[in-house]
């Protein structure tokens, strides 16, 4: 019989392999300084607690998407029945997070990477997802020739910056990053959307609050023009998907 480590070894090499083809966000870095873990997928194959972060955990172990058809379900929110992360970033209004990713196949996967704050009233730690709101903070799309997917893998060896809003009242926020992959956009049905969220503890002597925000399922719809577009076809520009960009507090 197979012993528990070599079980547990097993499925940890099968989800290298099986992550290995899009990737996930391994932390979080505060002005080039302090690093916070954001949330492995093999999170579920350790005992409970074993690996707290400030990544939400999800049941993303193949590393998979949210399909449009499921956008207007919770899911879309944090990815799949996601949880909260137990710890936070800490950062000050104004400070730069620079977002890792393990790994992302840029070559095919071309798209948006677009950031959202939601507040949680509370401690982040007990949030669900379904209850979060998102107001749109950052997003990058395509311009002159260049996705921001681009950016990520070459020459940022898997890295992109948020900038926190310089004047955000100090709280408990969730920071959703996400990037929409739409190699296969052009059908129905056919984006790809890999959202994660990590909880973010915000410092500082900003007096702005977010505005009302948008839940999750109400962020896009699988016929809007940013989610149903077809990469291969001529274009000049790209209409990024979702609410208006916030800017009340930069």
């Amino acid at each position: 019989m197979l012993s528990k480590n070599l079980l547990l070894a097993t499925s940890l090499s099968l989800l290298a392999d099986s992550v290995s083809a899009h990737g996930y966000v391994t932390g979080v870095r505060v002005n080039q300084g302090t690093w916070f873990p954001g949330s492995n997928p093999s999170w579920y194959y350790y005992p409970q607690g074993a690996a707290p972060s400030a990544g939400w955990n999800s049941l993303n172990q193949d590393n998979g998407f949210i399909e449009p058809a499921a956008f207007q379900s919770s899911n879309i929110a944090c990815h799949k029945s996601a949880t909260p992360g137990q710890l936070y970033v800490n950062a000050n209004a104004g400070d730069t997070l620079t977002v890792y990713w393990n790994t992302w196949p840029g070559d095919s996967h071309k798209g948006p990477v677009i950031n959202y704050l939601a507040s949680c009233n509370g401690e982040c730690t007990n949030a669900n997802a379904g209850s979060l709101s998102f107001t749109k903070i950052d997003a990058q799309g395509y311009n002159n020739g260049v996705w921001a997917t681009d950016r990520i893998t070459a020459p940022n060896n898997f890295t992109t910056t948020v900038r926190i809003p310089p004047r955000l009242r100090p709280g408990n926020y969730v920071l959703r990053h996400e990037i929409i992959a739409l190699h296969a956009a052009g059908n129905d049905n056919g984006a790809q959307a890999y959202p994660q969220c990590l909880n973010v503890k915000v410092g500082g002597s900003g007096s702005v609050s977010l505005p009302g925000g948008t839940p999750g399922p109400n962020l896009y719809r699988r016929t809007d023009a940013g989610i149903k577009f077809n990469l291969y076809s001529g274009f000049s520009s790209y209409p990024i998907p979702g609410p208006a960009l916030w800017t009340g507090a930069n």
